[in-house]
């Protein structure tokens, strides 16, 4: 099992009349020699949802199919897994008895065969998909996840159905979502991957479905802890301004807090394997009087139900602003990269409505910022969306025209961020 420690990084000098203390909080697990050979089999169950709709008819399917036979094989021996098909239906292809099955050579040539047996025909309802997961898995201790693949917009059920299923789905198992093609909606599979803890990309090129399945579940199959928490608690009269992952990218936690007790809360991370994050975390509390000194946060790993790391955040009120306006270089770092996010989809936004003065600042300010953080890969990302005139300043010009999938890459990467150096 991994180790975990958890850091704090902050400027806990506030001025006279500031409220809101801001901190990065970096959590590490770090590998135990021979962890990798104590990867015990089992302990994890793993959900592949293929979308079988008629839109994936061809190229689409074939490609999908040979990317759900790879994905099979990385399922380690032990773990439990179903494939299913979705269509205006979710339809469990294998195993053919109800539940999960456990992965060996047997099994996995058996759902090799289902797969390939598949054909396109029928809509697209994603809630019915999840829901259909969330019935296999809940009840399965471990570490469970699912990887979603669709071409398509959730267009045969209505959006409160996948509320429904995203809220059914929370803390039972965590979901990477992919998009094939152009045809599916960016903000649509971004809310099934925040509410359950995944990633969501675009794989414009259906050629390219097999490396990135392989690489999913192999992430999946490498995670070794099934829950870690962060656990804040913060004095009376305070407000959880917010609390974000902010490296390796970007995702709001603040709604996900369960309460513990009145002045504490706890906020899920999903399942670890050995990595690091890192959080920014934003408390707004009443001001003091210059000497003033409080701890305005406690925030406590939780791995696995038990406490393994600590970390204060403190408010200290001066008249000094030598010490007041000293930005904590980690915090700024991160401020910008969330800056950077919303910036590129509010851009993007505007671009399709038509509000070219509005896009053109957006996109301005994220290739500023992107610049200003040394993130190349956004930087490129933008640069076929807009022609880039000065970096420094953020002067750009809309390009007349832009590729779906261009778009839709910068969209669905906006959240991820480049990470500070220590």
């Amino acid at each position: 099992m991994p180790t975990f420690t958890l850091e704090c990084f902050q400027n806990e000098f506030l001025p006279v009349g500031a409220s809101e203390v801001n901190a990065v909080l970096t959590v590490t697990a770090a590998a135990a020699e021979g962890d990798e050979a104590r990867a015990a089999p089992g302990g994890a169950a793993e959900v592949i949802i293929i979308d079988t709709s008629g839109s994936m008819g061809g190229a689409k399917l074939r490609q999908a199919k040979q990317a759900t036979s790879a994905a099979i094989d990385c399922i380690r021996d032990g773990a439990q897994f179903a494939v299913i098909a979705g269509d205006h239906a979710a339809h469990v292809i294998y195993p053919a008895s109800p539940g999960l099955t456990e992965a060996n050579a047997d099994t996995r040539f058996e759902a090799d065969r289902a797969v390939r047996a598949l054909e396109a025909a029928g809509g697209t309802a994603i809630g019915a998909w999840l829901q259909c997961a969330t019935e296999l898995l809940a009840g399965v201790a471990g570490i469970n996840h699912a990887i979603l693949l669709t071409d398509g917009k959730d267009e045969h059920e209505q959006p409160a159905d996948l509320e429904r299923a995203i809220s059914a789905a929370t803390g039972v198992f965590q979901c990477d979502c992919r998009g094939v093609g152009v045809d599916w909606t960016v903000a649509e599979l971004r809310k099934v991957a925040t509410g359950l803890l995944g990633s969501v990309d675009i794989v414009a090129d259906p050629a390219g479905l097999t490396a990135d399945f392989t690489a999913v579940i192999e992430a999946a199959m490498g995670k070794q802890v099934a829950e870690v928490n962060l656990r804040l608690w913060s004095p009376h009269g305070s407000q959880i301004s917010f609390l974000k992952q902010v490296a390796p990218e970007v995702s709001d936690l603040t709604p996900t807090r369960v309460s513990v007790n009145p002045l504490t809360g706890d906020y899920a991370t999903g399942a670890w394997g050995a990595e690091s994050r890192d959080y920014h975390l934003a408390i707004r509390v009443n001001p003091g009087a210059v000497g003033d000194e409080m701890l305005a946060g406690r925030v406590t790993l939780i791995v696995d139900g038990q406490p393994s790391g600590q970390g204060l955040v403190k408010a200290i009120w001066t008249d000094d602003t030598a010490r007041s306006t000293k930005i904590n270089r980690q915090v700024a770092h991160y401020t910008g990269q969330a800056e950077l996010a919303d910036a590129i989809q509010a851009g993007l936004e505007a671009r399709k409505s038509g509000d070219i003065d509005t896009a053109t600042a957006k996109l301005g300010r994220a290739v500023q910022l992107a610049a200003a953080a040394g993130n190349t890969e956004t930087a490129e990302l933008l640069a076929k969306v807009v022609d880039v005139q000065d970096p420094a300043t953020g002067r750009v010009k809309l390009k007349a025209a832009v590729a779906e999938a261009d778009e839709m890459t910068l969209d669905t990467r906006s959240t991820k961020t480049k990470r500070i150096g220590r």
